[in-house]
């Protein structure tokens, strides 16, 4: 019996990559509200809970890409691939509206361009400190400062090594758990408390499950607005990175 169901997760390798996928998700949620009240979003949680099973994966099995080495969950290197994350940003992209984001004015706007150019500066600032000095790496943690969607989709363009996207994904979900944790503290002193502050705010940050977090930590009601402005930002990231973002880092150092 045993063996007949393994066989045949092993054949439907995709199906079972969701279901397992959609268990630590389900976790991820429950702990976050039965033991952080919310204020640590279950997304940020679902990636700590995955990045610590890719890396005892990757340790059990000798191999490189963590879980999906375990023949049972080869499935999670197609569910984790570029194609479905691309499509999953695609799709996000969709349900933005140009109109919305003039409600919040020039500020806004402003916000989207500052927050994306100086998250990358500050990363590509970081990773120059610990030794990273070419264009790519420097662009693609750079990018990774900005998101953890920006970074992947930054580094898969320009073809950087999987341990610098990886670094990327790792200064990401840092920010979206600063930010996530942080925003109820800084709110009252920031006046984070109207629908433009928060779109603002969202174009700053830029990380959307950070901002999400945090707003509804802070006040419910603005969360759709940080939000929305978040959700550009990941797109205005996705755009800049590979090419603008690139190219000034490359003019700089070489």
């Amino acid at each position: 019996m045993y063996e007949l169901l393994s066989d045949l997760l092993e054949k439907n390798g995709l199906v079972t990559a969701f279901a397992f996928v959609g268990v630590i998700v389900w976790i991820s949620y429950f702990l976050s509200a039965k033991l952080t009240k919310g204020r640590l979003h279950g997304s940020a949680l679902a990636i700590i809970i995955g990045l610590i099973l890719a890396y005892f994966g990757g340790l059990a099995t000798g191999g490189k890409k963590g879980l999906a080495d375990i023949p049972l969950l080869t499935g999670i290197g197609l569910m984790g691939g570029s194609m479905l994350r691309d499509l999953a940003i695609v799709s996000t992209a969709f349900g933005v509206d140009f109109a919305e984001i003039k409600k919040a004015g020039a500020p806004g706007v402003v916000s989207l361009f500052a927050g994306v150019i100086v998250s990358f500066i500050v990363g590509a600032g970081v990773a120059l400190m610990f030794g990273y000095s070419d264009a790519i790496s420097l662009t693609t943690i750079g990018a990774g400062a900005a998101t953890y969607i920006v970074g992947p989709v930054t580094g898969t363009a320009l073809g950087a090594t999987s341990e610098v996207i990886a670094l990327s994904v790792a200064a990401g979900l840092i920010k979206s758990v600063l930010v996530m944790t942080g925003t109820p503290f800084v709110a009252r002193l920031i006046g984070l408390n109207n629908a433009r502050a928060a779109m603002v705010y969202g174009g700053l940050m830029g990380t959307t499950s950070g901002v999400a977090g945090g707003l509804a930590a802070t006040d419910p009601r603005l969360v759709p607005y940080g939000a929305m402005t978040a959700t550009f930002y990941t797109g205005l990231g996705c755009l800049m990175g590979p090419s603008v973002m690139y190219f000034a880092i490359r003019a700089l150092v070489e």
